[in-house]
């Protein structure tokens, strides 16, 4: 009697311990479940103020219809643009009075850069600059006489050449006026030139063959000597969207594009098409006007990294 007691209480308990389980069970559920709704709200966006995108070096871009290059990678290397150098001679021999320029100094065209006591009139002139540029040779000085090599030599770096090596496979592809994009080792530094010779004769040594761009150096970032790698147009194809390529982040092995709406930045999984050194056609995940980051996109990929991150915990 006794153990049938004891057995009823044991059936109750186990009992009330199920049900207890059980609506603390469901009353979990309903609060995760609410809980998830919350966060899938918020989760595939990241919110930055304009202050922040600003800070971060964020630039935004409109989606827009362009041009992808078909190219030909080649190497090449900055030359002079030897159409624009002075030798600088004497009309008359005579004793040099002054030099007025150094190796490095820079000069002005119609500027005095030499002045000469002639042989047989006695009388001093003057030789002038012919261009602006750069003093990269000196072989005169005071109290010399005038000899059959240059005085000075003067080179404009405004423009130089960039000696583009071709091989031999790939020459018929390369002719006159054909765009070129120049780029430093490290990509920094890009330029746009045009194919303005290409050589009849190849290197002994290597094969190749020489075809010559002339590109823009206003500022004097190219420098004559300095390897550089270039990218020769070989056609034109019109995509009616493309998207700049340092907006590309991978997640998750996918291509993905940090697009702008409502809720902040929301990472985008496109699907890509033809692509060159610039530009990527967009066949799927993007349309045209849609807002996206073409600059500084890792920020927001690592924001987003962040979140996961908190959310996993």
């Amino acid at each position: 009697m006794k153990s049938n007691t004891q057995l009823k209480k044991s059936i109750v308990h186990l009992l009330t311990c199920c049900f207890a389980i059980t609506l603390l069970s469901g009353q979990t559920f309903a609060e995760t479940g609410h809980g998830g709704e919350e966060e899938h709200g918020e989760e595939g966006h990241v919110e930055l103020t304009q202050e922040q995108i600003k800070h971060a070096g964020i630039t935004l871009s409109t989606v827009t219809s362009g041009t992808i290059r078909d190219v030909m990678p080649v190497y090449g290397v900055i030359a002079t643009n030897a159409e624009r150098v002075q030798s600088v001679t004497a009309r008359f021999d005579g004793v040099i009075r002054e030099v007025k320029k150094s190796v490095g100094d820079p000069v002005r065209k119609g500027e005095t850069l030499v002045t000469v006591e002639a042989n047989e009139s006695l009388k001093t002139y003057s030789i002038v600059s012919a261009l602006n540029g750069v003093v990269t040779q000196r072989n005169a000085n005071t109290g010399e006489h005038t000899m059959d090599t240059p005085l000075l030599v003067v080179k404009d770096f405004s423009t130089v050449w960039v000696e583009l090596s071709v091989f031999p496979k790939d020459v018929a592809q390369v002719e006159l006026g054909q765009r070129v994009r120049i780029l430093s080792l490290d990509s920094s530094q890009i330029a746009e030139g045009k194919i303005i010779y290409i050589a009849p004769l190849g290197h002994a040594g290597n094969q190749a063959i020489t075809a010559r761009a002339l590109i823009d150096n206003p500022n004097g970032i190219w420098k004559p000597g300095l390897f550089v790698n270039a990218q020769i147009t070989r056609a034109e194809i019109a995509a009616p969207v493309v998207i700049r390529n340092e907006a590309l982040q991978i997640i998750d092995d996918n291509p993905v594009v940090f697009v702008q709406g409502e809720e902040g930045f929301e990472p985008r999984a496109v699907t890509l098409g033809r692509s060159d050194g610039e530009l990527s056609e967009v066949v799927a995940g993007l349309s045209a006007n849609e807002v996206y980051v073409s600059k500084n996109s890792f920020v927001l990929k690592s924001e987003l990294g962040k979140e996961d991150a908190e959310h996993g915990h």
